[in-house]
């Protein structure tokens, strides 16, 4: 018997693999083997018996018409110990190949949202690993990190999941720390009534490092948006800041009124007038005391409104 076969259904069952796989994979994997040898004849296959586990290498001779005239047996001296060898290592790569697949789609189910982790040190400079939850990795490749900030080896962070890949040793998983949704992740984790949905982050404008500026809703009139971002003597906002590495955050409140959403976008800047020139270009005129000028052009607040059209 050159396969235990007996312990071999045993496992399969046990990690839940495909039966018909394993046993193709053996055979597949023991035909590359026999190649190797010299004297190897091109119309083998490899045929495992399902019940013993015997192997054995058939060569069929064919005529002009590709009829089989002949069939003979070439398995080499050795197989039984290279089929044992071959089960055990296929058995490995597929239970492997499951692992991944189901990490894949675990992972995959949490693309868009945030996820702690834990900074390594890593090979690449321009990369940096962190590890996830069961010894999995995701990195952060370098125009998803925030300019400036600091990731030390062992330093716990909060990043966005923007992609799941599979890759050739598992899943692939790209983290940000400049991505929007962070923000937006960060406000649901400290405000239940954003996780609910009963106040909403309409918009997020963010320059990663520096400032992000957030609009919201609220769909509850006795809630207050605003008060439900900053919380209780601002710990909500705070928190979010400090996970942020002290980027400030401003938070306006949405309006569908064009105008008067430019307005509350330019805040802390008193704005006079806004006259909406064209709205399918999103074009507007806004008019500023001289001294509030420098204030309301330092805010980016085009890509905040740009992001609710």
């Amino acid at each position: 018997m050159d396969i235990d076969i007996k312990t071999l259904k045993q496992l399969v069952k046990e990690k839940e693999l495909s039966w018909e796989k394993v046993v193709l994979a053996i055979e597949e994997s023991l035909m590359a083997a026999y190649k190797k040898n010299p004297g190897s004849h091109e119309n083998a296959k490899v045929i495992m018996d399902k019940k013993t586990g015997h192997v054995e290498v058939i060569v069929q001779e064919l005529d002009e018409s590709g009829n089989i005239v002949k069939e003979f047996d070439d398995t080499p001296a050795d197989f039984a110990r290279v089929a044992a060898a071959t089960a055990k290592q296929v058995l490995f790569l597929k239970m492997r190949d499951v692992k991944d697949d189901q990490v894949f789609k675990d992972y995959l189910r949490k693309e868009n949202t945030i996820i702690s982790g834990v900074v390594q040190q890593g090979k690449d400079p321009n990369l940096i690993d962190v590890k996830l939850a069961d010894g999995i990795e995701g990195f952060i490749p370098a125009q998803e990190q925030v300019p400036g900030e600091n990731y030390q080896h062992g330093t716990r962070i909060k990043c966005f999941i923007v992609s799941v890949r599979k890759g050739n040793k598992g899943p692939q998983i790209t983290l940000s720390r400049t991505h929007p949704g962070l923000v937006k992740g960060l406000f649901e984790l400290e405000a239940p009534e954003v996780q609910q949905g009963v106040v909403e982050i309409v918009a997020v404008a963010r320059e990663s490092g520096h400032r992000t500026k957030i609009a919201v809703l609220s769909h509850d009139p006795q809630i207050s948006p605003k008060g439900t971002c900053i919380g209780p003597m601002g710990q909500r906002v705070r928190n979010v800041m400090n996970e942020l590495g002290g980027e400030k955050i401003d938070i306006v409140d949405f309006s569908l009124d064009p105008a008067t959403f430019i307005a509350n976008a330019l805040s802390p800047a008193k704005v006079s007038q806004v006259t909406v020139t064209d709205l399918e270009s999103r074009s507007a005129q806004v008019l500023v005391p001289d001294f509030q000028l420098s204030l309301a052009i330092g805010y980016h607040y085009y890509s905040l409104t740009e992001k609710t059209q």
